[in-house]
């Protein structure tokens, strides 16, 4: 369904999407995940043609962004980062504005904005006017908007970000709906990991470029056995050691403990060491053992400079 070739766009000196090849089937939900910079943001206006590339093929639905735009974005459900919808009209008005600018007759679009409403859970809500609305209400609006005319194609841009954690689940509820339920293709950006979890595939994209993709367990495997979890006070004192171990590549405080990323092969030696220099050196541990590895830490050593 979304099918990306060899993209790039730059604005001046900056490369915002390098050499990008991507694809989503009908039914799958893709994850892009990076830094902000990433060329996330740019990656997704292209798709929709909000933006022409400077060379690359895009294809939605088996169609050509470039040389069939109107018909490729007649497939494609777009919701941005940033609300952009009419604050002035009400949830119903909004939804049948851009009912109607898809080609909804006047007959169809009633039915189908009442049922979409009812889809996100916002029926009751069809006479408030949008400006009215909470930050996660007016993200169901959003959605309820870009579904209005049944797309194949779905493309969220950090659509969760910045609203409490019941409406983020019962937003991921309605990704997952439409893609087992309907099929639909679903291209979702986000930050946070937890969402990441639940994608078909992730691709952890950097300086416009996919770093790795494939499922979130087999990525996750890709530091199997390499994992330490460190619990124990003070926090700050614990981490200094463990920096300096020889073979500890990294530490990140995750919560109340540290997640130390070691060198293949080398979890037990750590282990022997460090339960011998932090209490030597005034540190108390309470917790040294191999953990499974998390989507964040291979993130974290993803965007490490490379040597």
């Amino acid at each position: 369904m979304i099918q990306v070739d060899h993209l790039h766009r730059c604005f001046k000196a900056v490369r915002a999407v390098d050499d990008l090849s991507l694809h989503v089937g009908a039914g799958e939900i893709y994850g892009l995940v990076g830094p902000d910079g990433a060329g996330k943001t740019t990656t997704l206006r292209l798709l929709c043609g909000a933006l022409r590339p400077d060379s690359g093929k895009i294809e939605i639905s088996g169609y050509d962004v470039i040389r069939q735009t109107e018909l490729a974005r007649a497939q494609i459900g777009y919701l941005p980062q940033r609300f952009s919808l009419y604050d002035d009209l009400t949830v119903l008005e909004n939804i049948r504005f851009f009912a109607e600018v898809r080609g909804l007759s006047a007959q169809d679009w009633r039915p189908r904005c009442m049922e979409i409403l009812a889809f996100v859970g916002m029926e009751m809500f069809k006479d408030r006017r949008a400006g009215q609305l909470s930050g996660g209400m007016k993200q169901k609006l959003g959605l309820a908007a870009a579904l209005v005319h049944r797309p194949k194609v779905l493309l969220l841009d950090e659509p969760t970000t910045g609203v409490d954690p019941v409406t983020r689940q019962d937003f991921w509820q309605l990704i997952i709906h439409l893609a087992a339920e309907e099929g639909v293709a679903l291209l979702i950006s986000t930050p946070y990991m937890d969402e990441a979890a639940r994608c078909n595939r992730v691709g952890f994209m950097q300086h416009g470029r996919i770093l790795t993709e494939d499922t979130p367990e087999a990525l996750r495997k890709q530091l199997e056995g390499r994992i330490l979890e460190l619990q124990g006070e003070p926090l700050p004192l614990l981490r200094s050691i463990a920096r300096r171990e020889q073979d500890v590549e990294d530490a990140q405080m995750f919560g109340d403990r540290i997640h130390l990323r070691v060198k293949i092969g080398k979890t037990t030696p750590v282990i022997e060491r460090l339960s011998a220099q932090i209490p030597s050196q005034g540190g108390k541990i309470i917790r040294l053992a191999p953990v499974s590895p998390q989507l964040e830490d291979l993130f974290i050593a993803l965007l490490e400079p490379r040597q």
